[in-house]
């Protein structure tokens, strides 16, 4: 063995110890390794794939390198098929390094599960499309918790019952998930939710339940900065209650506040459609509904705990620029989700690399509990 396929080995014995404990078993149990005729070991499958979904490696490219490297012996057909049959194999792997990451969660910190979605797209006209539902925890700013489903179809959209709630966790999202449904799913599941508010999309009520005013409210707000805050109640539109909590209210700065009057006058005219004249008096402000307990978390604490939000975005960005997630090869819906997995995987691993590389021993790797004498 020369002295770069040794670095090679070791580098991939490295990456290992970073796999969940039951990578192989998951292997077996997921059938990924069934129907193949020659080596059925799960590490040369897998670097096999990495080649394809880490390193951005056509098939055709992968299988030559794959041949090389004494991996694997198998047309880019085949590597192909093997791809959709490693897609629940792949999943099951993202989801013990999440199980791994929440069970090492530190006590004593307040958590934050920063919510959103991305779509990720085949090319061409005709090309299938993905949403990513992701959930990342703050302050480790990893990822706890991810969904893939397809853009079309019921079910599909973006809503807050798309995440799984834990009893008194804390949640942050964006103005797309703000529904009733969505705020009832946290609400019932013993979250706490801060979510920015679509005027439009829920029905306000105050105490009494008749329905919140709050236009007029918002129009006695007039100095850059001035924050606010009233109780109120969030119902469907049947008028069944879905969460009671608090509005908190800042009004933006005079740039800021041209800033998003220009975009939606832009947006409407793209469209042709006219701009209401409420539309442009709510894009004075940011609102947000929350549940957090006024008593700890006032009206200025909360819209600080929301600027955390666009962490979330800053992820996606960096999965799309970096990890090429925004490029879904154009194959089949099944392949192209075991795909997406195989990215996930990546971005996980990397998660957890980085987190280790924190606490870097001088010998580069850490020990395994087992072989202590």
């Amino acid at each position: 063995m020369d002295k770069e396929q040794f670095a090679t080995e070791e580098d991939w014995d490295l990456l290992q110890s970073f796999f969940p404990r039951d990578w192989e078993e998951l292997a077996v149990e997921s059938k990924a390794l069934k129907g193949l005729r020659k080596d059925k070991s799960p590490s040369g499958l897998l670097r096999t794939l990495l080649l394809h979904v880490g390193c951005g490696h056509s098939l055709r490219e992968t299988v030559v390198r794959a041949k090389e490297a004494g991996l694997a012996e198998l047309s880019d057909v085949a590597l192909l098929k093997r791809l959709r049959k490693s897609s629940d194999w792949l999943h099951g792997m993202c989801r013990s390094l999440l199980e791994e990451r929440l069970a090492a969660s530190p006590e004593g910190i307040q958590i934050m599960h920063l919510l959103d979605a991305s779509i990720v797209s085949e090319p061409g006209k005709t090309g299938s499309q993905w949403r990513l539902h992701y959930s990342l925890s703050w302050p480790s700013l990893s990822c706890d918790f991810f969904k893939l489903t397809p853009v079309e179809g019921v079910g599909n959209g973006e809503n807050l019952t798309q995440f799984p709630v834990r009893m008194g966790g804390y949640y942050l999202a964006d103005r797309g998930y703000s529904s009733a449904s969505g705020i009832r799913h946290i609400a019932d599941g013993g979250g706490h939710l801060t979510v920015r508010l679509n005027p439009d999309g829920v029905r306000i009520c105050d105490q009494s339940g008749a329905r919140f005013p709050l236009l007029r409210e918002l129009r006695r707000i007039r100095r850059t900065n001035q924050t606010a805050q009233w109780s109120v109640i969030i119902s469907d539109s049947n008028g069944n209650t879905a969460a009671q909590g608090r509005l908190c209210v800042i009004r933006k700065s005079q740039t800021a506040i041209n800033l998003a009057q220009h975009k939606l006058r832009v947006k409407a005219k793209k469209h042709h459609v006219t701009l209401r004249p409420e539309t442009l008096e709510y894009a004075k402000f940011v609102i947000v509904f929350t549940t957090f307990d006024p008593e700890r978390y006032p009206a200025a604490a909360v819209l600080e705990w929301y600027r955390l939000r666009w962490q979330v975005e800053l992820v996606f960005k960096r999965f799309k620029q970096i990890a090429g997630l925004g490029h879904l090869p154009k194959y089949d819906p099944e392949s192209a989700k075991a795909w997406l997995y195989g990215k996930l995987l990546v971005a996980l691993l990397t998660e957890k690399l980085m987190a280790h590389a924190l606490s870097f021993s001088p010998w580069g790797y850490g020990l395994d509990n087992k072989t202590h004498s």
